[in-house]
C-alpha cells in the first residue's frame, strides 16, 4: 500500500524537526512552544522556524549544521520565498539543542520514499521522534536538508505565516483575504491603497493556528528560489566573527596541544618537556601511549611550548609509506581480484 502525499504530509508533520505547525494534529502548536521559550520583547514566532521582529526583520531559525555546504542559505531561501519576505531582512539564526527542533522525522521522510504500509507511519513518527528528543538531535546528512526540511519545511512555514498575516490584514481592513497580496514583507489591499508590515501584523498573527495546508507557490511564481544569491554564512566566515567550537571558553579554561605519533600504530618512546614547562602558562605536559600533550592557559602557549617538546617514537614499517604507495596497493589489489574497470578519470 503506497503513501499519498497527503497522508504521508500529515503523517510526518515535516520531517526534519516537526516545523510544521498545524499538520501534526496529535502535536501542541510549536510556535507557542517558541514563543513561550525563545521569544524576547515583541519578536513572534509565526512557525517554530520563523520568527518576525518589530522592526520587519524576520529570523530564520534552521536546525541543520552548515558545514560548508549551503544548506543555511538555501533552507532560509526557501522559506522567504513562500513567507513573501524581503531576502535584505532575512537572517539566520542555528535552532537552539532543544527537543522542539529535534530532527526525527528525518525517520519519516526517508520511509516515505518506500512502500511503506501507511499504518506504521504514525508508529515510526513516533518512534524516530522520542529517540530525536531524548538526545535533542539535530541530524545533518542525506540530502535531508532540502528534501524533507526544505520542501516539507521551510516552504510550508513560509506559506502558513504569509496565509496568517493576510488573514490579520484582512480583518483589520473588514475587507475579503482573497484581495490581499503580499510583497517584500508586506501585505498590501491594491484597491483601498492600504499596507502593513509583516512586524506590524506579527503580534495578532502569532495568536492564530497556522493553517493545516498552505498553498504553496508554483516554481513561475519563486521569487528568490532558483537565483544565485550569496550565503548567509560567509561575511562572519571572513571577518573572523563566526563562532566555532573553538572559540567556546569557560571560566578557568585550559587548552591542549597535542602531537601525534608521526605514523599510525606507532608508540611514544621518548620526551624531554624541560623547555616547554619553563613558559609561562603551561601547566602540565602529558604522556599519552601515542602521543604528547601540553596543557596551558591559552591555546597559542599551549602550541607554542609543544614546540620545545622533545619527542622520539618508535620506527615502524610504514614510516616510509606514502599516499602514491597506497593507491598503488589499491591498483594491484584491484589487478589480481579480477575486478572490472567501470570508471576512469582523466
Amino acid at each position: 500500500m503506497k503513501i499519498s502525499r497527503r497522508r504521508f504530509i500529515l503523517s510526518s508533520a515535516a520531517a526534519g524537526g516537526g516545523v510544521l505547525i498545524g499538520y501534526a494534529a496529535t502535536r501542541p502548536s510549536r510556535h507557542r512552544v517558541a514563543n513561550d521559550t525563545l521569544a524576547q520583547g515583541e519578536e513572534r514566532f509565526l512557525t517554530s522556524f520563523l520568527k518576525i521582529e518589530p522592526d520587519n526583520k524576520v529570523i530564520v531559525y534552521v536546525n541543520h549544521s552548515e558545514m560548508g555546504q549551503g544548506s543555511h542559505t538555501a533552507l532560509a531561501m526557501m522559506a522567504a520565498d513562500e513567507l513573501d519576505a524581503a531576502w535584505e531582512d532575512v537572517a539566520v539564526e542555528q535552532a537552539p539543542a532543544t527537543d522542539l527542533y529535534a530532527t526525527g522525522d528525518m525517520a519519516v521522510g526517508f520511509a516515505g520514499e518506500f512502500d511503506v504500509p501507511a499504518f506504521l507511519m504514525p508508529l515510526i513518527e513516533a518512534s524516530a521522534m522520542k529517540i530525536a528528543q531524548i538526545g535533542n538531535l539535530q541530524t545533518t546528512g542525506g540530502s535531508a536538508s532540502i528534501r524533507f526540511t526544505g520542501q516539507m519545511g521551510m516552504r510550508v512555514a513560509g506559506a502558513a505565516a504569509r496565509q496568517m498575516l493576510i488573514q490579520c490584514a484582512s480583518e483589520q481592513w473588514a475587507v475579503p483575504a482573497s484581495e490581499c497580496t503580499t510583497a517584500l514583507g508586506y501585505v498590501q489591499h491594491n484597491a483601498s491603497g492600504q499596507s502593513l508590515s509583516y512586524g506590524e501584523l506579527a503580534d495578532a498573527a502569532a495568536a492564530l493556528e497556522p493553517p493545516a495546508e498552505p498553498v504553496l507557490k508554483d516554481r513561475s511564481q519563486f521569487n528568490i528560489m532558483g537565483k544565485a544569491i550569496s550565503r548567509v554564512d560567509i561575511p562572519a566566515k571572513v571577518d573572523g566573527s563566526a563562532f566555532y567550537g573553538l572559540d567556546y571558553k569557560t571560566d578557568d579554561m585550559l587548552f591542549a596541544a597535542i602531537r601525534l605519533a608521526p605514523v599510525f600504530g606507532t608508540k611514544l618512546v621518548s620526551v624531554d618537556a624541560s623547555e616547554a614547562l619553563k613558559r609561562r602558562g603551561v601547566q602540565r605536559v602529558i604522556e599519552l601511549e601515542d602521543s604528547v600533550a601540553v596543557v596551558a592557559d591559552n591555546y597559542w602557549r599551549a602550541k607554542e611550548a609543544l614546540r620545545l617538546v622533545k619527542t622520539e617514537f618508535e620506527s615502524s614499517d610504514n614510516d616510509d609509506i606514502s599516499s602514491a604507495d597506497i593507491a598503488a596497493q589499491f591498483d594491484a589489489e584491484l589487478e589480481s581480484s579480477g575486478g572490472s574497470e567501470d570508471f576512469e578519470l582523466g
